[in-house]
C-alpha cells in the first residue's frame, strides 16, 4: 500500500518587494520553522477555500487567492505532501497577526535563504523563486 498523500496550500504575498513569512507554533509539527501562510486542504474543501480557512486561523485575515503559481510533492518517510502555491493579497490596509502561529514577518527574498524552512516549503520556492540553488 503507497504512502498518504496531504494536500497542502500556501499563499505568496508579496508587498513592497517583501515576501510575507509564519514561524509554526513551537508545538506543530516541524516546530519554528518558516513557511508561506497556508496549510492542509480538510476533505471536500477546494484548495482556494482550504487556503482562505487556513490564512485566517493564522494570521486574523481574509486572503485575496490569485492563480496558482506553483507545486511540487515531497516524500516524507511515512507520508507524502503536495503543495500548491496561489498568488495571494491581503486586503488594503490591513497588517497581519500571529494568531495561530508563532511570529510573522515580511522578507526581501534576498534573505529568505536566511531562514529554515520545511524539506517540501523549501523545494516549492526553490522551484518558484529560484532562491535555494
Amino acid at each position: 500500500m503507497g504512502k498518504d498523500v496531504i494536500e497542502v496550500v500556501a499563499a505568496v504575498i508579496e508587498k513592497d518587494g517583501e515576501y510575507l513569512l509564519t514561524q509554526r507554533s513551537k508545538t506543530a509539527v516541524l516546530p519554528l520553522l518558516w513557511e508561506f501562510p497556508g496549510g492542509r486542504v480538510e476533505s471536500g474543501e477546494s484548495k482556494p477555500g482550504a487556503l482562505v480557512r487556513e490564512v485566517g486561523e493564522r494570521i486574523g485575515l481574509t486572503v485575496l487567492v490569485g492563480e496558482p503559481i506553483g507545486e511540487n510533492t515531497h516524500e516524507y518517510d511515512s507520508y507524502d505532501v503536495h503543495i500548491t502555491l496561489f498568488a495571494c493579497e491581503l486586503p488594503e490596509h490591513c497588517e497581519p497577526l500571529p494568531i495561530g502561529v508563532q511570529q510573522v514577518r515580511w522578507v526581501r527574498s534576498n534573505e529568505l535563504s536566511n531562514y529554515e524552512f520545511p524539506p517540501a516549503d523549501k523545494a516549492s520556492m526553490s522551484r518558484l523563486l529560484n532562491l535555494f540553488c
